[in-house]
């Protein structure tokens, strides 16, 4: 399960997507997360599928991959749907004893669980496309004009970068662990819950351990090299925008138009 999860992990490719500014990214992943909540038809969803798929296609990353990355959230996809199903109140559709199931509740949790999936996916594909440096550059530059109201722009970009550049670091910290703790006879997989989760307890320990001692390590590698946060310092690769930039965000802007003329026909 550990190995299954992909977020905040890199994978390079030479694609049109790897290519674009992280701040298209950025913005793209924003505008695309805002479009699955804003409309609610089959239309809607059917567009955002297909444009979804286009970009996935466009960026070279494995399918096989991607969808390895929903394992860890299959027992939260199946619990929204759960919930959804059994409690949205509506015109019954079937009925097991005191269990009611509502044509409501079907397309409630279908439209949920398609949400999610989209969700996931359409998240992971930017940090898949995007090195957490470049990520950085784009999240500074974008919150750039909060400057002026004395928001710490820089330090907020670098402690989003370091989050989602210790995600695999801890993954695979924990990998270890659990395995090092399984051959001294741990078992995490057997058991009722309250036994799963004081099993845990081998594992936390070392792993809170391991962390806050890689976090005090790069604490004193940047103060050693004289970081003193973002004030004064210079890109050696400063961020600016090409032909190719401006056309995804006209592909975002049709992508709109589609979604919004979709919902007018409904």
């Amino acid at each position: 399960m550990i190995r299954d999860i992909t977020i905040g992990q890199y994978y390079p490719a030479d694609s049109v997507i790897h290519r674009l500014d992280p701040r298209v990214k950025l913005l793209g992943t924003l505008i695309y997360i805002i479009s699955l909540f804003a409309f609610h038809n089959i239309a809607s969803y059917l567009i955002a599928g297909l444009f979804l798929a286009v970009i996935i296609h466009l960026s070279k990353v494995p399918f096989s991959y991607i969808v390895k990355g929903l394992k860890p959230i299959l027992f939260l996809l199946l619990f929204t749907v759960m919930f959804n199903l059994f409690l949205t109140p509506g015109q019954e559709f079937v009925r097991v004893g005191f269990i009611k199931i509502t044509l409501e509740g079907i397309k409630t949790a279908g439209f949920m669980a398609v949400r999610l999936i989209f969700l996931i996916i359409g998240s992971s594909l930017m940090t898949f496309t995007t090195t957490p440096n470049h990520l950085t550059d784009g999240l500074e530059k974008g919150m750039g004009p909060l400057r002026k109201i004395h928001v710490p722009v820089h330090e907020i970009a670098m402690m989003m970068s370091i989050a989602l550049r210790f995600i695999p670091i801890l993954l695979e910290e924990t990998d270890k662990i659990m395995k090092a703790q399984s051959a001294r006879g741990a078992d995490f997989e057997t058991g009722g819950l309250i036994k799963k989760a004081k099993s845990l307890i081998p594992l936390l320990v070392p792993l809170f351990v391991s962390a806050f001692r890689r976090a005090n390590d790069l604490a004193m590698a940047m103060e050693a090299r004289c970081y003193r946060g973002g004030e004064g310092r210079t890109k050696m690769k400063p961020l600016a925008y090409k032909k190719r930039d401006w056309i995804a965000y006209l592909c975002f802007i049709v992508y709109w138009t589609l979604l919004i003329l979709a919902a007018k026909i409904n």
